[in-house]
């Protein structure tokens, strides 16, 4: 064993009530939980703090979206910085003008390092099968205008968030700046396509991992919540030949602690050096 970092992917439950304050509260204990376990940083699905309010259509969103720091929040850092973990914070964000779907990263010392914002934002449209609720999320989300990579616990890392997934081109563009561990916090559900969506649900998380020589980490929300089933299976893949090191179940909140060789992301990227072999003199029409 090399160079390590062990993470924690916290995948809870579905949100019933629209009061974040109850969920803050469990998810300080999940953060004891992996910070118990040796944990060096620790990482929550997309928007965990509210039902995933984007299936519907209303005026009234604005008392899901904060700003940093605040009240509501603000005792997860704490917990984590009390319990000597780093914390990738998703929620839904307002800043000045503009409201996004975003992940705060914040150091065991409990200092915002920085803040990513998703890229790529879906609608999905709605459909008449059981769980078929759409997403709106082009109603309520600017997309986020930069991929940074953070540098921490020794380690450098990028976040994508949910449909960023499916994008091969950001987690290509953090591996090129350096990251190591791709963390993607998700909230996928079937929308009435159970076996579609289930099937090709590891399909973007290894490849993301295979094609860059990267760890992913995916963390994902579990269970139905008023008929939208999420798929759960938050998952952690190594770089090398897209090994599966851990994956949780469908139904329940679940947390994967997983230790990480990060002497194996050289060693991916030395066994497919697709650094060397790129033609981005090729791919003008990508951009």
């Amino acid at each position: 064993m090399g160079r390590t970092i062990k993470v924690a992917a916290a995948q809870t439950g579905p949100v019933f009530g629209e009061d974040m304050r109850p969920g803050v509260e469990v998810a300080c204990r999940i953060v004891k939980d992996a910070a118990s376990q040796g944990s060096d940083i620790i990482c929550f699905s997309e928007l965990f703090l509210t039902p995933f309010f984007p299936n519907q259509l209303r005026s009234d969103y604005e008392h899901f979206f904060l700003q940093l720091r605040n009240s509501v929040t603000d005792p997860l850092v704490e917990t984590a910085r009390r319990s000597n973990i780093a914390l990738i914070l998703p929620f839904a964000e307002k800043a000045g003008q503009h409201y996004y779907n975003s992940a705060a990263v914040f150091d065991r010392a409990g200092h915002h390092v920085g803040t990513y914002r998703k890229t790529h934002i879906p609608a999905i449209l709605p459909s008449d099968a059981k769980g078929g609720t759409g997403s709106y999320e082009k109603f309520y989300f600017t997309p986020g205008d930069a991929l940074p990579v953070f540098e921490m616990e020794g380690v450098r890392f990028g976040i994508q968030i949910c449909y960023d997934r499916k994008f091969p081109e950001g987690c290509r563009a953090l591996a090129v700046q350096g990251a190591q561990i791709i963390f993607m916090p998700i909230c996928a559900a079937t929308y009435g396509e159970t076996t579609l969506r289930e099937d090709t649900w590891e399909l973007p998380l290894r490849a993301r991992a295979y094609e860059s020589g990267v760890f992913v980490v995916a963390i994902n929300r579990a269970g139905n919540e008023n008929g939208r089933r999420h798929i759960g299976k938050s998952m952690i893949v190594s770089p090398v030949g897209a090994c599966v090191l851990a994956v949780a179940g469908v139904d329940d909140p679940q947390l994967l602690v997983q230790e990480l060789d990060l002497d194996d992301v050289a060693a991916a990227q030395k066994s497919l050096p697709w650094w060397r072999d790129r033609r981005p003199d090729l791919y003008k029409p990508l951009v």
